[in-house]
């Protein structure tokens, strides 16, 4: 089963489910002009998702994750969140 599963409802609209203690699933709106400012044309918006969510759990447990939120939002939180194109791939296994 994947730690991060995906679902895309329309071009700015994704249903993002966590599995890993528990199940939780997020309402995650992607405009285009947040895209284009945290992607930096080197990655799709599901990678875009992907990395955002590893992120996310790097830092705080899954129930924390707000379940409805524009991704632009993480960067009040995480002012590092704007080189997220820029990380590598985050290992969350530990």
């Amino acid at each position: 089963m994947k730690l991060i599963d995906i679902r895309k409802i329309n071009e700015n609209e994704f249903v993002v489910t966590v599995t890993k203690e528990t199940v939780t699933k997020h309402d995650v709106f992607v405009s285009e002009d947040t895209f284009n400012k945290y992607s930096n044309g080197k990655l799709t918006k599901e990678q875009l998702l992907k990395k955002s969510f590893l992120f996310l759990l790097q830092r705080e447990d899954q129930t924390m994750i707000l379940k409805t939120f524009d991704l632009s939002e993480i960067a009040n939180y995480f002012p590092e969140y704007v080189n997220i194109a820029n990380l590598g791939w985050i290992d969350v296994s530990g």
